[in-house]
């Protein structure tokens, strides 16, 4: 069965908000132990939170039958583009939807030499899913959000010319 064909990627609404601050509780409960609570916290915003991300970049979800999948936002930092509060309910993991969000953002991030992110050691699958992205590992910070352990992913964009070349 082709689940792809019946979910669909769009911006993120104001009605949205309720719903999408559950998944990303949702989407981190079983890491929560992991976590600081402040660095909990801050990885699973409120809908306050989020109504105010939404004024700072674009949020998009995956939605079937009216329900929520997962999640990528971003923000614009000069050159960066920052992608944040990726996430995916358990349910729907396995669906390739991390790589169709991904895709999405590196399409709008055109006019952008690099997107970057910050991940937590322990998301392995997620991490994992990054690399087969072609993000690596830097050194820059930030290093812990709140006392939980960070590290910073990036991946250059290329860049082509008027025709076309890279």
């Amino acid at each position: 069965m082709d689940h792809a064909s019946t979910i669909s990627i769009r911006l993120a609404t104001k009605a949205d908000l309720p719903q999408l601050a559950r998944l990303l509780h949702a989407a981190f409960i079983e890491y929560r132990s992991s976590y600081t609570e402040d660095g909990f916290a801050a990885t699973t915003p409120t809908v306050e939170q989020l109504a105010a991300r939404m004024n700072e970049g674009p949020i998009w979800v995956a939605e079937e039958n009216g329900l929520l999948l997962a999640t990528v936002s971003v923000v614009s930092r000069g050159e960066e583009l920052y992608i944040r509060s990726m996430a995916v309910l358990p349910e729907a993991r396995g669906r390739h939807l991390g790589e169709s969000l991904l895709s999405i953002v590196e399409g709008f991030a055109k006019s952008h030499k690099r997107l970057t992110l910050s991940t937590t050691p322990f998301l392995f699958n997620a991490i994992r899913l990054y690399e087969r992205f072609g993000f690596k590992r830097t050194a820059d910070g930030p290093h812990d959000l709140f006392g939980t352990p960070l590290f910073t992913m990036m991946k250059y964009l290329q860049k082509t010319n008027e025709t076309g070349i890279s």
